[in-house]
């Protein structure tokens, strides 16, 4: 059983429910305080042990790359300006070992998995999305989760969470039976966003995975579906059938920033538990006479 060591971010698409703003600035860079949402996603990734990370980036986002380049002058500055803890989280960002490709046609996230086949070169890897952010406080981050069940199963596995029934029809359903670890469940097949009547269960596949790198060839193989795009599940239903997936209901308050309500819970709720902001913006929110 190969080691995990890379991770990809996809990160490509066009951000159009933030519009005007995502026009000239990626979503994945909207800040949650004073952190970019993607960063948030590079650190979990590092906290969980990976060496590299592939990001899949499109039109309009060189300020992803910007933001985790060197910068010597700013670093400079820092420096000069005895600024030591700023310079310290600066330089963190700029030690990660990033690489880049550009998808060319939004071709739905399977096409984009699909341009990290040769960086992944044979071995087995994580996935997050760009938008998906879980914060697990001081417990082990999301994705590590996640790989420590793969070193035990040898299987791809989704990260899931059960969402409320009002939710279900929002989300792609896993059809599974529990194992003996109650959270780690058998996965027989996915449904894309079912009737609460329709839907096997309420464990929905919520943005991160460990995949083992048949992936590839079976997406090289998968036919457009909705929208004329390849879809990852689509290829992740093929690996269920041949009885090589397993899902995990992973601990974690998980934030879908990719849409405006999500975001602006994230951003209040990420304030709150700030040291530096918390009881001071405690007591703002209370006071509001709206």
């Amino acid at each position: 059983m190969k080691k995990i060591r890379k991770a990809v971010i996809p990160a490509a698409g066009f951000g159009t429910r933030f519009l005007p703003e995502t026009k000239a600035m990626p979503k994945e860079m909207l800040p949650i305080v004073d952190k970019p949402t993607i960063q948030y996603i590079v650190e979990e990734i590092l906290d969980s042990g990976i060496e590299e990370i592939l990001i899949i980036s499109g039109h309009a986002k060189r300020a992803i790359e910007d933001h985790f380049d060197s910068s010597p002058e700013l670093e400079h500055h820092l420096y000069e300006s005895g600024k030591m803890k700023e310079l310290e989280q600066i330089r963190r960002i700029s030690d990660v070992k990033i690489h880049y490709v550009r998808q060319k046609y939004m071709n739905g996230l399977g096409d984009a998995i699909l341009y990290a086949k040769d960086f992944m070169d044979g071995e087995p890897f994580g996935v997050i999305l760009g938008d998906d952010v879980v914060y697990t406080g001081n417990g082990e981050p999301a994705l590590k989760q996640l790989m420590d069940q793969y070193y035990k199963t040898g299987k791809s596995i989704i990260g899931c969470q059960m969402v409320p029934e009002e939710q279900v029809s929002s989300y792609g359903i896993i059809d599974g039976e529990k194992t003996e670890d109650e959270n780690l469940l058998k996965v027989h097949d996915m449904i894309e966003k079912p009737s609460l009547e329709e839907a096997p269960s309420r464990f929905a596949a919520l943005g991160r995975y460990v995949i083992t790198p048949e992936i590839f060839d079976i997406l090289e193989e998968t036919k457009p579906g909705k929208g004329g795009e390849i879809q990852l599940t689509d290829a992740l239903r093929v690996m269920a059938h041949c009885g090589n997936m397993y899902a995990y209901n992973f601990s974690g308050k998980r934030y879908d920033t990719g849409n405006k309500l999500g975001y602006l819970k994230a951003v209040v709720e990420f304030a709150l538990r700030r040291e530096d902001l918390g009881e001071d913006f405690k007591k703002y929110l209370k006071g509001l006479e709206l």
